[in-house]
């Protein structure tokens, strides 16, 4: 039995999640997917009484999906309250899901951290692409002055496998009509005592040629596959996080990598999730 093609994002009554709620739910539209609120229940069962105690809980996939149906008349809405901790009801969620949304704060209960210890642990695991969406996102923050979607930037290194990550960032910019920045960045490696190792005169050059047709290389099937979708290939010198969140301030979307069979996430990409001023697509790759 082919189980149902869905979006999901994670709510539980806040004011960041239903941020990444709406993201999610234009999202959905523009994948033609129905959005599934999932909502985390590990409370203890009390004996019934006079009282619904369950309408709280209740309350807030109602009180969502309300909202997002009266801003998203379109859109499929599936409600799924689970009685788990909030990391495995939405570990299991990302399952199924072709993306899993989280809101940027929340999930935690401590407002002075950008991303939560819930939502990094969830992105850092989940077996399916994870979306961070920072709290106080607005639609128009998606868009330049004269309408048209802001760029998705993708951060690939050219070294490991990365179809997995242009599938997701190729995809995101078709659905967008959006350009796709495609950035590598690349240093020389440390000197070792008095020897240079590897940074003998010219090869600098040398490397900076490598990575070039190396990141051309990985992007041409993927240009004939999307072939309106315009691509700038950026190989930039330096540290790859201060890159990658200079170019989120531009950008609609933000997509990086994690290695799949780590739990945790790199330098990089905990810089990225922490501080990019752009929702965050952290994909998952062999």
């Amino acid at each position: 039995m082919t189980s149902i093609r869905v979006l999901s994002v994670g709510t539980d009554g806040s004011r960041e999640s239903m941020d990444a709620a709406d993201w999610a739910a234009r999202e959905a539209l523009r994948r033609g997917l129905p959005l599934r609120l999932v909502h985390a229940d590990s409370a203890r069962r009390i004996p019934p009484a006079p009282l619904d105690v369950d309408l709280p809980r209740r309350a807030v996939l109602d009180r969502t999906a309300l909202q997002l149906s009266y801003n998203h008349p379109a859109l499929e809405i599936l409600a799924r309250r689970r009685p788990q901790s909030p990391v495995s009801a939405l570990l299991d969620a990302a399952t199924d899901s072709e993306t899993l949304v989280l809101g940027s704060r929340g999930f935690t209960g401590y407002s002075g951290f950008l991303v939560g210890s819930v939502a990094l642990a969830v992105t850092a695991r989940a077996l399916r692409p994870v979306v961070l969406v920072r709290a106080g996102a607005l639609p128009q923050d998606e868009h330049t002055a004269d309408g048209p979607f802001r760029p998705v930037v993708v951060g690939l290194d050219v070294t490991a496998p990365v179809d997995e990550i242009l599938s997701y960032a190729f995809e995101a910019a078709a659905l967008r009509d959006a350009p796709l920045h495609a950035m590598h960045t690349w240093a020389l490696p440390p000197l070792r005592g008095d020897i240079a190792g590897d940074a003998l005169p010219g090869d600098a050059a040398r490397r900076e040629t490598l990575r070039r047709r190396a990141l051309a290389g990985s992007l041409q099937a993927w240009r004939a596959k999307y072939p309106d979708v315009p691509v700038k290939e950026r190989l930039l010198y330096g540290q790859p996080g201060h890159h990658l969140l200079k170019a989120s301030t531009g950008a609609s979307l933000t997509v990086i990598g994690r290695r799949a069979e780590s739990t945790r996430l790199g330098c990089t990409a905990h810089s990225v999730v922490h501080h990019s001023t752009s929702p965050v697509a952290v994909v998952p790759h062999t």
